[in-house]
């Protein structure tokens, strides 16, 4: 297939087929005439690189991701190095969050400081209710409480009513 049809396959621009190439990650067989030629395994590829920046994962931390695919197997998250990978960007994912949650803190406490009159209650530190959109079926409801990563560490501040005609008070 030419480029055209493996961009319109995959959902991308043919210059961003172009810059793959570029960077190294995407490589293609040329015609006689110099046109590109792809397969079926570059819409893998391809795919597979999408997938990978969509989790935030640069185009080099995609590498053993795309070489484990192209040694043949069938996961592309299966080789060691994509491990190795893959536990990088959860330690990197990992840190973002504890910044997230002292920044979080942070704020919370300069409201709390600026607003005596607007004390967090115990039932306004449970922000991780169970709407049941992520049980799976079958599965018994237990007791809602602080969610897993805040724990209660962190208190909360109730977003305003999304419906317009909900009292804001």
């Amino acid at each position: 297939m030419r480029i055209g049809e493996l961009a319109e396959r995959v959902g991308v621009s043919t210059r961003a087929l172009r810059y793959y190439e570029e960077q190294g990650v995407l490589s293609s067989a040329r015609t006689a005439n110099g046109y590109r030629e792809y397969d079926e395994h570059h819409v893998q590829l391809v795919v597979e690189i999408r997938t990978l920046l969509a989790l935030g994962f640069t185009l080099d931390d995609a590498r053993p991701f795309l070489d484990c695919l192209r040694s043949g197997s069938p996961v592309a998250s299966a080789c060691p190095d994509s491990v190795a990978a893959s536990r990088r960007k959860l330690a990197e994912i990992d840190a973002e969050i504890r910044a997230l949650m002292r920044r979080r803190a942070a704020v919370a406490d300069r409201l709390a400081h600026a607003c005596p009159g607007c004390a967090f209650t115990q039932e306004d530190l449970n922000d991780h209710v169970d709407q049941r959109d992520l049980r799976r079926p079958g599965r018994q409801l237990h007791q809602a409480g602080p969610g897993g990563l805040l724990g209660g560490l962190v208190p909360t501040v109730r977003d305003a009513p999304t419906d317009p005609g909900t009292d804001r008070t």
